[in-house]
């Protein structure tokens, strides 16, 4: 079958974040998004908030963007959103929290939100479904045709596992430290159409793709294909969805930044004909676990021959080169922050100070609760 890719004609941005509510009391989870989601989708057509959504289970919300030039814009839509679910949330004496994973709660606690597709999914899925108490950030970037999207999105796998350590904030799952940075990404992978995508040689391959999928009936749809990295057809977009859920709007909107410009070049070069060949396979496999596992202590694979650089460096080499394109679309503010958010220590690394200063789960969700307050990671 052909599936048509809509056209953007310029590098759009579009952000969707899952966030976790939360009993300040207790800091556990609480399976209250139908009430929330209830009441600030009253005013709106059919009842529903057009960027406010339910997710997998009654204890997280997912709020999403429209479509946005600039990470600043971007920032600003979401901001307008929390605020009124944290509002709704307020109403309940409830709070929100953004992180990867709880440090504490449960999955066989939560229920699952009333849309028939989730259910299906869980039906199907099984045990991996129901494991999937994780929040993560996703980021849309438009693109001028399919064809460059399955080639931007090859180039994207490079820079995955900095995306990966920027973003890690789930180390504890269940009461467990998990020894990882980010716990999230192992859970989400062990869904059959999640993790690294296959490598594609243009739109052509896409499409026989997901004929192939879809003949078999392991799909229904093109959205239940879950890659890290994926092309969006009806959107005309490339979708980066390794991240966990970032604590604060500082470090969503700086990992936007980021996903735009790195897209952006990438569709600079593909015009050009100066893509670089993708990384091999196994490489982009094992420097994906690599980031989940270390952080950012990872000392990633650079090339065939097994030569590994520190993963700041890497950034830092990364961010001045592609600055440029960054002022050319208006990014280069968030994305110039990005370095001192690293230095400062992804969310993995802040939640474990607290436990090793002597601090509970429970006060790791509270610092949670208020980075994304404050919109200030601590320190």
């Amino acid at each position: 079958m052909e599936i048509e890719f809509t056209t953007n004609r310029e590098p759009t941005l579009g952000v969707e974040l899952e966030l976790h509510i939360v009993d300040p009391t207790t800091c556990n989870l609480v399976n209250a998004s139908n009430e929330i989601l209830s009441e600030i989708g009253a005013p709106h057509p059919g009842g529903e908030h057009p960027k406010a959504k339910h997710e997998l289970f009654q204890s997280t919300v997912e709020i999403i963007t429209g479509i946005c030039r600039s990470p600043a814009e971007a920032r600003a839509d979401l901001q307008a959103t929390l605020a009124e679910v944290q509002a709704a949330a307020a109403d309940r004496g409830l709070k929100l929290m953004s992180s990867g994973t709880h440090p504490f709660a449960r999955s066989c606690d939560q229920l699952i939100s009333p849309s028939p597709r989730y259910h299906a999914l869980v039906e199907e899925m099984q045990w991996p479904a129901r494991r999937l108490l994780i929040c993560g950030a996703h980021f849309h970037v438009g693109l001028r045709s399919g064809e460059e999207a399955i080639a931007v999105s090859n180039e994207l796998q490079r820079h995955l596992p900095l995306f990966m350590i920027a973003s890690a904030s789930s180390p504890f799952l269940e009461t467990e430290d998990t020894g990882l940075a980010s716990t999230r990404s192992k859970v989400f992978e062990s869904l059959p159409t999640a993790g690294l995508p296959p490598r594609l040689r243009d739109w052509r391959d896409f499409e026989r793709f997901m004929d192939c999928l879809l003949a078999a009936k392991c799909i229904s749809s093109v959205r239940e294909v879950w890659w890290d990295v994926r092309p969006h057809p009806d959107f005309g977009t490339v979708e980066l969805r390794m991240c966990d859920a970032p604590p604060t709007l500082r470090e969503t909107t700086a990992l936007a930044a980021l996903a735009q410009t790195l897209v952006a070049e990438s569709a600079e070069l593909y015009e050009r004909g100066e893509l670089p060949t993708p990384p091999t396979e196994w490489m982009t496999r094992e420097n994906r676990w690599l980031a989940a596992r270390h952080g950012v202590e990872a000392q990633l694979i650079v090339d065939d021959h097994g030569v590994r650089e520190p993963a700041g460096d890497i950034l830092e080499r990364l961010l001045e080169r592609i600055r440029p394109v960054a002022c050319r679309i208006g990014a280069e503010t968030e994305l110039d922050d990005l370095l001192e958010l690293w230095s400062i220590g992804p969310s993995y690394l802040r939640q474990r100070r607290i436990i090793d200063k002597g601090g509970s789960y429970e006060d790791v969700v509270v610092s949670l609760i208020d980075e994304l307050e404050t919109d200030q990671p601590r320190r």
